[in-house]
């Protein structure tokens, strides 16, 4: 992973969640992107905590938002891995709420497009 690539990519990824785009954010997504989260048994109703293709990632990711529409990332750092980043950030919810500190790996593709991505919550 180039490390250019890594630290600009982070920074579009998470000004894109903070301007609550979703197309912009599904942009950055593989068609076939697959998404893995403990909070989809929650917002999306399957209770594999995985969601297939980029239109049910799409509908998760817009209920998450609608449900918060005070979400904003403040990043922490990015690491870099082979094909892959993890992206650590304070997620804050909503005024007077806790931060949740929160990690997501990302994998790309060769066309650099995001196929894979796993969410983590601090517990």
């Amino acid at each position: 992973m180039n490390p250019a690539f890594a630290q600009q990519f982070a920074h579009d990824w998470i000004a894109a969640w903070n301007a609550h785009d979703l197309e912009r954010i599904l942009a950055f997504c593989a068609e076939d992107f697959t998404m893995t989260s403990p909070k989809i048994a929650s917002l999306a109703g399957e209770p594999s905590g995985t969601v297939r293709g980029k239109q049910a990632v799409r509908a998760y990711w817009g209920a998450g938002l609608q449900k918060l529409p005070e979400l904003r990332f403040d990043p922490i750092t990015v690491l870099a891995g082979v094909d892959s980043i993890t992206l650590y950030y304070n997620g804050h919810h909503a005024p007077g709420a806790p931060d949740t500190l929160s990690a997501e790996v990302l994998h790309f593709n060769a066309e650099q497009k995001v196929h894979r991505g796993f969410a983590h919550y601090a517990v």
